[in-house]
């Protein structure tokens, strides 16, 4: 018996000082393309104080699907939390105030969930920037050589994966697995998809659910965000086990290999040429994959030879960070740092 389109929905979205984004991400979901007396806009807001809750609120009068929920717990798996306790939907979407949806996102979101009887769908994000710093940034990391195998990132094809940002669930599956992950600061989605995959449901990533993502124009900034996607992923696979994908050690097992291969390499003259090897391997990657790039946009020239190692180096350093935090010292002082600076 096939299962009834109309589901109700509720769209989720964690927020935290994001005036010049807000806008932006509402609107996307006020025009809709799917029934809007299906679906409901929770703004899970973290105290903003730079204006946020003012438009917000500005939405709430002139919309009556749109709510604003306050998050006084701050950090975005509280605030998730918080609007899929409040939901009384029968789906969840999960959504970032730093993005905005395309105008079916919704009712492909549902087509894609009820057709394939899985616990979760989602679909590539389009990262975009308006400056060339910033879309050398978003064109790298919608790179296999950038992301590898992370489809969310690029994918064009229908296919099952580990993950997805901006997932999509059946209500129930959250019920019967739990909510998010409040200790985790980052990673929160790729640790609630791997209980859905545990708990024997599928993740399905489909090209015809659409989005885009405002990707950060700060070196330093991008720098920061993949440390602590590396050191947040050791604590996911630390509370399962193992690791979802054989990608997330890899850019920790480049950075040992680079460590050892230039410090033995001054004592073993074979180790130095496997490390010269390796070295000439991967700026060749480089080259190759930021001359495609390019291509498409000749203005990034001058940045995106040096994204690639950027995010390699800082999600492997973050990763092995984490691995000496969280198997060798085992301090909860350590954690409770790192939580901060990660807000």
């Amino acid at each position: 018996m096939k299962e009834r389109e109309n589901l109700t929905v509720s769209i989720v979205v964690p927020c935290r000082n994001e005036i010049n984004y807000i806008r932006k991400c509402i609107d996307s979901f006020i025009n809709q393309t799917y029934p809007k007396e299906l679906y409901e806009i929770l703004i899970c807001d973290g105290m903003s104080t730079d204006g946020t809750r003012e438009i917000v609120k500005e939405y709430e009068v002139m919309h009556g699907n749109v709510k604003l929920l306050d998050n006084v717990g701050l950090s975005a798996p509280k605030g998730m939390n918080l609007g899929i306790k409040t939901s009384k939907s029968e789906v969840i979407i999960i959504f970032g105030a730093h993005a905005y949806a395309k105008e079916d996102f919704i009712e492909e979101n549902i087509k894609a969930l009820i057709n394939n009887e899985v616990g979760c769908v989602g679909g590539p994000i389009e990262t975009i920037n308006e400056d060339s710093k910033g879309r050398a940034i978003s064109m790298a990391m919608s790179s296999p050589f950038g992301v590898g195998n992370a489809l969310f990132r690029y994918a064009k094809e229908e296919t099952y994966v580990d993950t997805v940002a901006f997932g999509c669930y059946r209500k129930s599956v959250l019920d019967k697995i739990g909510y998010f992950d409040e200790e985790l600061v980052r990673n929160q989605d790729d640790e609630l998809n791997f209980r859905v995959i545990k708990n024997g449901y599928r993740i399905l990533l489909s090209p015809k659910i659409g989005s885009y993502y405002y990707s950060r124009s700060s070196i330093s900034k991008l720098w920061k965000q993949y440390y602590q996607y590396g050191f947040w992923k050791v604590r996911v696979m630390q509370k399962h086990g193992k690791t979802a994908s054989i990608r997330h050690l890899v850019p920790a097992a480049f950075v040992i290999t680079n460590v050892l291969g230039l410090t033995l390499g001054l004592i073993y003259r074979w180790i130095l040429y496997l490390w010269f090897l390796e070295l000439a391997l991967y700026i060749i990657g480089d080259v190759f994959s930021s001359i495609k790039l390019i291509k498409k946009d000749k203005t990034i020239w001058k940045y995106i030879f040096l994204i690639f190692p950027i995010l390699h180096f800082s999600y492997g350093l973050g990763f092995l960070k984490g691995l000496f935090n969280f198997y060798i010292l085992k301090s909860q002082k350590a954690l409770e740092k790192n939580t901060k600076m990660s807000r």
